[in-house]
């Protein structure tokens, strides 16, 4: 971005302010608009490339090509056994069970697990998957079809995300969101869908820090049950300083003045949402900008990441965002420390930089670091197959399934032909 448009950044970051203002004395209607309009300069200066490209093709071609994409991609339509557990505050939280397929059974429980766990019919390893902000269990599609009847594998929906319910504490008595709060739920999901047997925990962005407060507050059960963790695109601390691939000017801006517009939008919840229906354009391009880095992203993957992201409410999005900042569960990791891990991230992830993933293998240096080049912050879609890949390896190492075991095609997200 030029330093033009960094002053343009600046600019409508001051905008929003002027709108939160605005809101406070009752315009909200105009406040929201005004709020719109500068979140999305700052956002259109961050991907002014995919707005040109978009500027080239008409909108009713653009909404014709989301319905069909929408019609026609399988992705997020992998389903399992329903089941509910329920938070410290009484929200209901949605989880899928995948069970081993009964004929693979006899090879999964081999005679390498009965001397790991020293039992002779051990209970199956659970592996527990974490998504992040503002995406659901779905995100997690090729590898969720890769490992099907393989593993046993539970994938669930954090609090006012997915098929779960609204947070009781944030929609009834306004509490902020915590990671802590989070860590709390991952172990109401545990309790109810994998209370006993090994577990490997499987944490993106927002789900690795779930998982990494999981273990600062139980951590018994890290050196009870935890038999490996992978880390995905995600970070143990220092949010603050990420720049989001913004200049100065720009980050500095959006800083000051975006929790504070944030929790103005979040107020007014049903007007942004029909402003975000109506720019619904604009922050598709927005969204595969953070999402993925490689160009020859199946359009039919980047409108699944769009739809998950579109399906989170604007208030969900507000009360979130603050705990981000707060997050520092750098020392948890300590109790990950005697196990298999796996950390791995986008090379070109903007949202938590890959440098924060060689941050947490700093701090664990037994674990295998994967640094992914040509890939953004929703790597696990972007390139399926090195994220299936490494993470099968690690279940083979925590003995979840045997050695010999193959999972199934994870297909691809990219429309180059092969050569």
């Amino acid at each position: 971005m030029s330093e033009s448009s960094a002053e343009v950044v600046a600019n409508a970051a001051s905008a929003a302010v002027a709108a939160s203002a605005a809101g406070a004395a009752g315009g909200w209607r105009r406040a929201t608009g005004i709020a719109g309009v500068a979140i999305g300069v700052v956002a259109a200066g961050a991907a002014a490339g995919v707005a040109l490209e978009r500027m080239t093709v008409g909108r009713g071609m653009r909404q014709k090509a989301r319905l069909a994409l929408d019609s026609a991609g399988p992705y997020g339509s992998l389903r399992g056994m329903p089941g509910k557990a329920f938070g410290d505050d009484g929200t209901e939280l949605y989880y899928e069970v995948d069970d081993i397929d009964p004929e693979a059974a006899p090879a999964a429980i081999g005679p390498r697990r009965r001397r790991l766990f020293g039992r002779k019919a051990p209970a199956p390893v659970t592996v527990v998957f974490s998504h992040g902000y503002c995406l659901s269990q779905d995100s997690w599609h090729f590898q969720r079809a890769a490992l099907r009847g393989v593993v046993r594998t539970v994938h669930w929906d954090q609090r006012s995300h997915g098929r779960s319910a609204r947070g009781v504490a944030q929609g009834r008595d306004g509490e902020p969101v915590t990671i802590e709060q989070l860590g709390r739920d991952l172990k109401a999901v545990i309790d109810a869908a994998a209370p006993e047997g090994p577990i490997v925990l499987v944490g993106h962005s927002m789900g690795g820090m779930t998982v990494m407060a999981l273990a600062d507050e139980y951590p018994e059960l890290i050196s009870e049950r935890v038999v490996g963790v992978a880390f995905v695109g995600t970070s143990s601390g220092r949010l603050g300083e990420v720049n989001y691939g913004l200049p100065v000017a720009g980050v500095n801006a959006v800083r000051r003045v975006l929790p504070g517009v944030l929790k103005a939008l979040g107020q007014r919840a049903d007007l942004v949402e029909k402003g975000r229906r109506a720019t619904a354009d604009l922050f598709a391009g927005i969204i595969k900008r953070y999402s993925f880095a490689s160009r020859d992203v199946d359009p039919a993957v980047a409108r699944f990441a769009e739809r998950m992201i579109e399906s989170t409410p604007i208030d969900v999005v507000a009360e979130y965002y603050p705990a981000f900042n707060d997050h520092d569960k750098t020392e948890a990791l300590e109790h990950f420390a005697d196990m298999p891990v796996l950390v791995l991230a986008g090379v070109q992830d903007l949202v938590t930089p890959s440098e924060h993933s060689e941050a947490i293998a700093d701090l664990l240096p037994d674990a295998e670091l994967v640094l992914v080049p040509d890939a953004g912050h929703l790597v696990m879609l972007e390139h399926p197959e090195v994220v299936t890949d490494r993470l099968a390896d690690l279940l083979t190492r925590t003995g979840a399934v045997p050695a010999g075991a193959t999972v199934k095609g994870y297909g691809s997200t990219s429309t180059a032909q092969p050569g």
